[in-house]
């Protein structure tokens, strides 16, 4: 089991304060999904957004629905929350959210740290997965700058 990790930094031209709940909203997080992956928030709303919280989603992998649960295992508003995956589609998945006031903004992190399914084999995938999670991420990167208009 080797961990992979995917990171990834913005600078978002807005207070912490202003930054901060729009990311702790679950329901905003289908704004910052490609539409490709068919992702659908199964978790009524409204999801109160606290440690422990559990989190239920499907989306699409090549086509495939895909159940994913996470926890809510850190929530330290305004700088930092993490999820960790529960039941989804890797073997591990732990996502680390942080934001940090800087000078013209805040500072936004996004630290995945993951381990790809299927032993071995799984291995063969993560020219695949990479690629993916950069698409998804670069993805989300547009979609947060047209949020806060920058």
């Amino acid at each position: 089991m080797t961990i992979q990790q995917f990171y990834r930094e913005l600078i978002i031209p807005h207070p912490i304060e202003d930054v901060f709940p729009f990311f702790s909203v679950p329901e905003n997080l289908s704004q910052l999904t490609p539409p490709f992956l068919g992702f659908t928030i199964l978790t009524p709303a409204p999801i109160v957004m606290e440690k422990q919280a559990l989190i239920d989603y499907e989306l699409r992998i090549m086509g495939i629905p895909t159940r994913w649960t996470t926890l809510i295992t850190d929530y330290t508003p305004p700088h930092r929350f993490i999820d960790q995956q529960l039941k989804g589609p890797y073997s591990f998945w732990h996502h680390t959210h942080t934001f940090e006031s800087v000078p013209g903004g805040t500072k936004m992190t996004d630290t995945v740290r993951y381990v790809v399914p299927f032993g071995v084999m799984g291995q063969f995938a993560l020219p695949f997965v990479r690629w993916m999670l950069q698409r998804i991420f670069d993805y989300r990167t547009i979609a947060v700058k047209a949020h806060f208009k920058c």
